[in-house]
């Protein structure tokens, strides 16, 4: 579309005082004439400033009238920083603007035109929870089997669909299930229509659909709104991008601020190709890139700048400062995770032992289950510690819930962690059987797995289901493990099989097979052994000696012992009991209080629009950042990248980078090959803090190449006062006995076919380095992995 715009000559920037602290790029964007354009806002180059300063010029120079403008941001908070700058501006009537969220400013428009959206006055707005109750009562009312058709997934498929602009006509059927769902789709519409309430993606489809459709209104809105501003304009997703454009006429300007290499939310439907289509299908020719960074040194930018341009079909951009290069990235390699998290922890230490205040510390992680062992760390320092936009490990639902499970083997009269999951994975007992049996209870003054046999009908029968099940797993754990007594509850108890039909069960399965390393690391640290085993309920409390224990053999030597004496108490426990003991404390303590001072935990995505004056980026290593999922597909790399680049710009004055030799998964310790993004950091920016002994051997060992010295800052060497407790496996000499040699092919059963390229180590320590075509490079442990050479 080629505008048709007034041509009034616009104000002289120079006389404007409301330019006078920008730079000159911004200065540019700001004056700018009504004209569609594209502002490509670098990290912490003042987007904001220059959105609301844009409106600003605008109003004050005569260009608009309050009325006449729109601007769109993606979060509440963004809008209301944008409203209370702009009044600080001007003497203006924020309130009556029209500035806000996507949804926030559909809702108003939907308001205005309920009689052409064909709702009521007052329509309601289903919000995520209520929107699933919604789906469940539906799916309750038309028998639909919630075992093949979760009401989370079906929730998940209605609301990508509205986010494609689809309605139940317009989705494409390929199987059974496909029309099925479909189906429900449209049940849900009659429904919602029926109620006259409306969800998130409703709003958005329905204003869609009705400046689509409606000539005179769409013709009466682009009349109104002569420039249209759009925030994070990389973050909108289809339906958001045709909704701008029915707005878009040929007498609007378009002014869209955002930051393709910050674009990092295509699993939630972001599409970072609309900022091309913009330029593209609005012929676009004004592109002003901001790159003044005015919040880190230059070393910090540097390495964000190299890395992101390995990325192909950028629109391009390079950050820069004036405020010299600062500190350097300091990049550390750890022997095990446990071991990263007690270098942060101590680099921590130094840091507020500095001055620096704790809130002013983050620590990133691509993954949220990575947060138990940092979190371990903290607690254990006795530093007050924040999970930023989540919970904490042990808070988390669904650990809460394994938790619950595992309590109940040990105490089955554990009332409150049956209500936690009697019903959960659901097995249809609802609320009135509960309150059938909690009134059982009371009149026999027992606990409510006692009370079960009182209960008669179909609840006494659900009921006794649940509580034969948790008997089973008490008795098929007893002589297990404490790994595999939770590998047993999470298989067994539902748990997994419930989370895997969730559309974000991926990070929840995650959670509850990092409960399990949770363990692992437990039962080692305390001292019972990886093979302790736990007793039978009866035998517990009872003294090693009454078990035939010598009191004298160490218990870690031992496989049977099972007992540890409590710190507190000097009562002995079982690893189970002992670990939940472990759990309980570790989730009521350290917790900061609000207003304190604590170090803040997150995710990358979580971190995206904040800053700190440290920043620690752990587990860079190939598998976990870049994700697993994301290695065989190059668009899936490169977001992997840009979530990096917005790790690395997050930092102001220190910016830490590590990764581990090995790392604890699903109970085995796994060996890792360090992130490639390391190798797209450039040198001079960065300080290897590479530990004494063993420096040498940890670079070959990981085939990290002869261009990387230990530790270097401009070539120079840094000695660091630490020592790596397990040392990597020396190369093997010998012909290895399980029969494998390099060049060999060999079949995984999750990896698939691959070669192997470098064999290490002998007996129970043997490692294979295998090539693995659509995995990448990895390092397995022979005594854990099953590989099947091929012929």
């Amino acid at each position: 579309m080629s505008p048709q715009f007034p041509t009034r000559a616009p104000a002289d920037p120079a006389s404007s005082p409301l330019l006078g602290q920008l730079n000159d790029e911004q200065r540019a964007a700001v004056s700018l004439p009504p004209e569609h354009a594209l502002i490509l806002a670098g990290a912490g180059s003042g987007k904001t400033r220059v959105l609301t300063t844009r409106i600003a010029w605008l109003l004050s120079t005569g260009q608009v009238s309050p009325g006449g403008v729109m601007a769109v941001t993606f979060t509440n908070k963004a809008a209301k920083e944008m409203m209370t700058r702009l009044s600080a501006m001007l003497p203006v009537n924020v309130r009556g603007m029209w500035i806000g969220t996507f949804h926030g400013l559909c809702n108003r428009f939907l308001r205005a035109h309920y009689k052409l959206a064909e709702l009521p006055q007052a329509f309601q707005i289903l919000d995520t929870q209520d929107q699933l109750s919604a789906i469940k009562r539906l799916m309750k009312q038309h028998n639909v089997d919630e075992e093949r058709f979760p009401a989370k997934e079906l929730q998940w498929f209605i609301g990508g669909c509205k986010e494609e602009g689809m309605r139940p006509r317009d989705v494409p059927a390929r199987s059974e299930d496909d029309r099925r769902k479909v189906e429900i789709y449209q049940l849900y519409e009659d429904q919602c229509q029926r109620e006259g309430v409306v969800d998130f993606g409703e709003l958005m489809l329905r204003s869609y659909e009705l400046m689509r459709d409606n000539d005179p209104v769409r013709e009466h809105y682009r009349r109104r709104f002569r420039h249209i501003l759009i925030d994070e304009f990389q973050d909108t997703n289809r339906l958001q991008y045709l909704w701008i454009k029915t707005f878009a006429g040929d007498g609007n300007a378009v002014f869209a601020v955002g930051d393709d290499d910050q674009s990092i939310y295509a699993f939630r439907g972001a599409r970072v190709g609309n900022m091309a289509d913009f330029v593209r299908e609005f012929g676009v020719s004004h592109q002003i890139k901001l790159e003044q960074n005015y919040r880190s040194y230059s070393n910090i930018l540097d390495s964000a700048n190299a890395l992101i341009a390995h990325n192909k079909g950028r629109l391009g951009k390079n950050l820069r400062t004036t405020q010299g290069p600062g500190e350097p990235v300091r990049v550390y390699e750890a022997p095990t995770d446990l071991a990263e998290a007690q270098w942060a922890v101590e680099e921590i230490r130094h840091l507020v032992g500095s001055g620096l205040p704790r809130h002013e510390i983050a620590i990133l992680y691509r993954s949220n289950a990575q947060s138990r062992v940092i979190e371990t760390g903290l607690f254990n320092a006795g530093l007050p510690y924040r999970v930023y936009g989540g919970l904490r490990f042990f808070e988390r639902a669904e650990i809460k819930h394994a938790l619950a499970y595992l309590r109940l083997l040990e105490n089955p009269r554990d009332d409150t962690s049956f209500l936690r999951v009697v019903n959960f994975p659901p097995r249809g007992i609802g609320a009135r059987s509960i309150e059938q049996l909690q009134d059982a209870a009371r009149a026999a003054g027992c606990s409510l797995h006692d009370a079960v046999s009182a209960t008669t009908g179909k609840a006494g029968a659900n009921l006794g289901g649940f509580v034969a099940k948790i008997d089973v797993l008490r008795e098929q754990t007893q002589g297990l493990t404490l790994r595999e007594i939770i590998e047993q509850v999470l298989a067994h108890s539902g748990l997994l099989e419930h989370y895997r039909a969730e559309r974000d069960g991926a990070d929840r399965i995650e959670n509850l097979e990092e409960l399990v390393n949770a363990a692992e690391s437990f039962v080692t640290q305390e001292g019972f052994g990886r093979d302790a085993v736990a007793l039978p309920v009866d035998e517990l409390g009872q003294s090693p000696a009454s078990q035939g224990i010598d009191p004298d053999q160490p218990l870690l030597d031992e496989p049977i012992a099972s007992l540890a004496p409590d710190a507190e108490t000097g009562e002995t426990l079982s690893p189970l009991a002992a670990f939940l003991t472990h759990a309980a404390l570790e989730a009521g303590d350290n917790q900061a209080q609000a207003g304190q001072d604590a170090v803040q935990l997150m995710t990358v995505h979580a971190a995206k629009g904040l800053e700190f004056d440290a920043v620690f980026v752990t587990g860079l290593e190939e598998g976990l950042f870049p994700s697993e999922r994301s290695m065989s597909d190059l668009d899936g790399l490169e977001e992997e990248r840009r979530l990096m680049y917005v790790a690395i710009t997050r930092a102001r004055q220190r910016l830490y980078l590590s990764h581990s030799q090995t790392r604890l998964l699903h109970g085995q310790t796994r060996y890792n090959v360090r992130s490639r993004f390391f190798d797209e950091l450039p040198e001079h920016a960065l300080k290897w803090l590479t530990p004494r002994g063993g420096a040498g051997q940890a670079r070959s060992a990981f085939g990290w190449g002869s261009g990387y010295p230990s530790t270097r800052l401009g070539g120079s060497r840094e000695a660091v006062p630490t020592v790596f407790a397990n040392p990597p496996v020396p190369p093997q000499k010998a012909p290895p006995a399980h029969g494998l040699r390099p060049g060999m092919k060999v079949f995984h059963t999750k990896f698939g076919e691959g070669k192997v390229q470098l064999l290490e180590g002998q007996g129970d320590e043997a490692r294979a380095q295998i090539n693995f075509p659509r995995h990448g490079v990895k390092w397995l442990a022979l005594s854990v992995a099953k590989l099947t050479p091929v012929e």
